[in-house]
């Protein structure tokens, strides 16, 4: 039996020390222990006293371990710049199994078994766990104690990046390892209102809506782009790959990227980047159209996606004329597909004024047919410029039915911003919005196009940089980003601006300037 600081030491005194489990066993072992002697080396110099017990030291070891971070008095560290091993932690080399079991429960009796037993204190309530380690959890304690990156790691063990970080990230939820807060966050001056909910000003994820290829299936009447942009090449996609795991590591969040395009799969090398994407531990999402289930099948066995995000324009008559004759039955014979194949399915719309008043009907029929259906007001961008936005003066009163309709319809979800507008006034408590933080544009979520160009929202033209020719460390942390998580003066003084912002594409559809001017649809907080 040996002990094994992997950190520092909390004391070397086992003064005081309790032994609830070894004398509940052993009670004739009270005296020793009161003289403050180490009871597990006493017991290894003393084999007679536990010829009924012969797991007995490893348990006085595991027991004197528990006593020193009780006695140690100390606060885990509130930030860190690095991952670091827990300072208040110890490991015990033992020759028994379920310990943790058998300190909880003294009938569960150990198994021989050479193991090794973590304790620490844990990072929520300062509770002390003990935990029989497995391979995982000593690979994520070598890791950092050996400042071994991912990466060395990866090709030494011969798998993926993203397999090495889930061990990381699963040592650290444990609290074995302490990592640093993320850092996408919102500024110190960033407006708060009324809003104090800590969850909202601070992100744990970072979204890429990667655009692959401008090439589509469909021709839809409201499209924002229909330029011709060349599809990035293989190389360059290679790069993106390692730029966005830099970007995620560096800011201790994780990546999440959403393909689409024109639709993502015709990019001739969609297979081989969804899986560098998966290969480092991302996330991963298609925003496309209808595909053939053999595509299907094989993407899922690259990796299972977070979802498949297809689109709807209302009923089957004003769809077909918005995207194309046989489309709302193509989709949801797909979204039946999609189902089978235990893929979460969303459906998005886009909100026109002519489509307004089919959004609810269109909610009855996918109910069951879909997880999520949301919405996007429509940005009068490229050929949606030639459709009619929303009638200002009725969108409130469509947000309250929508509300209302939704109560007795579970896939019906709340992406627009000004939802929230609607939860104040009926006092109920704010949802995340379109990102989950209000607007998320340029914050939590950027758009790349098949060009290289960067944007902080894909809806309308916010360009914050080019990938080709910056980092995307640079072009985030650049003034022109910073403007557009700024948002609009407008929205200054909003009492609920975190979980707000309302859209910027369609100010800029609107004719609005994006940095001053409010959502035309937006009636306002009462502030």
């Amino acid at each position: 039996m040996t002990k094994i600081p992997i950190t520092q030491k909390t004391s070397d005194s086992i003064a005081g020390a309790q032994y609830p489990a070894c004398l509940s066993l052993c009670p004739n072992l009270q005296a020793t222990a009161d003289r403050g002697a180490c009871l597990s080396e006493y017991l290894q110099n003393h084999p007679e006293q536990c010829k009924n017990y012969p797991f007995l030291p490893d348990l006085a070891a595991i027991e004197e371990a528990v006593g020193r971070l009780q006695a140690c008095g100390s606060d885990l560290p509130e930030a860190v710049s690095a991952r670091i091993v827990n300072p208040f932690f110890e490991v015990v080399e033992v020759n028994y199994l379920n310990f943790e079991l058998f300190i909880s429960d003294l009938s569960c009796r150990p198994a021989a078994g050479k193991a090794h037993v973590l304790i620490w204190i844990g990072p929520k309530g300062r509770n002390i766990r003990v935990q029989t380690a497995d391979a995982r959890d000593l690979l994520a304690l070598k890791l950092v104690e050996e400042d071994i990156d991912s990466r060395t790691a990866a090709a030494e063990g011969g798998v993926s990046v993203g397999a090495i970080d889930d061990v990381l990230w699963a040592a650290e939820q444990k609290g074995l390892l302490i990592g640093p807060e993320p850092g996408i966050c919102r500024p110190a001056d960033f407006p708060s209102g009324e809003i104090a909910d800590f969850q909202y000003f601070i992100s744990p994820s970072f979204t890429l809506q990667w655009h692959l290829t401008q090439a589509c299936d469909l021709n839809c009447r409201h499209c924002y782009d229909r330029s011709d942009r060349e599809h990035m090449p293989r190389s360059a996609a290679r790069r993106v790959v390692e730029d966005l795991y830099d970007f995620c590591s560096r800011h201790h969040v994780f990546g999440q990227v959403s393909f689409t395009g024109g639709n993502p799969m015709l990019y001739p090398y969609f297979d081989e980047v969804y899986q560098a994407v998966a290969s480092r531990g991302f996330m991963t999402a298609v925003l496309g159209n209808p595909m053939p289930r053999s595509r299907i099948e094989k993407l899922v066995a690259m990796q299972m996606p977070e979802f498949y995000q297809v689109s709807l324009e209302g009923t089957r008559a004003h769809n077909d004329y918005i995207r194309g004759h046989g489309h709302f039955d193509k989709t949801l014979e797909f979204l039946a597909l999609l189902g089978e194949l235990g893929i979460y399915r969303m459906v998005m719309l886009t909100l026109t004024r002519e489509n307004m008043d089919q959004v609810l009907d269109l909610a009855d029929q996918l109910e069951g047919r879909t997880e999520l259906f949301t919405f996007n007001r429509l940005a009068a961008v490229g050929q949606g410029a030639r459709l009619a936005s929303v009638d200002p003066g009725e969108y409130a009163g469509f947000l309250e039915r929508y509300m209302a309709a939704a109560e007795k319809n579970s896939c019906m979800g709340f992406k627009d911003n000004l939802f929230n507008l609607v939860r104040r006034q009926k006092g109920l408590a704010p949802g995340g919005g379109c990102t989950g933080f209000g607007c998320g544009a340029a914050f939590n979520f950027a758009a790349l196009l098949p060009d290289g160009q960067v944007h902080a929202c894909r809806k309308f033209p916010s360009l914050i940089g080019n990938i080709y020719q910056q980092s995307l460390e640079e072009i985030y942390h650049s003034p022109r980003a910073g403007r557009y998580r700024t948002g609009s003066a407008a929205c200054a003084k909003c009492p609920i601006r975190p979980v707000c912002g309302a859209c910027l594409a369609v100010v800029y559809g609107a004719g609005g300037d994006v940095f001053n001017d409010p959502d035309p649809c937006c009636w306002g907080c009462g502030n």
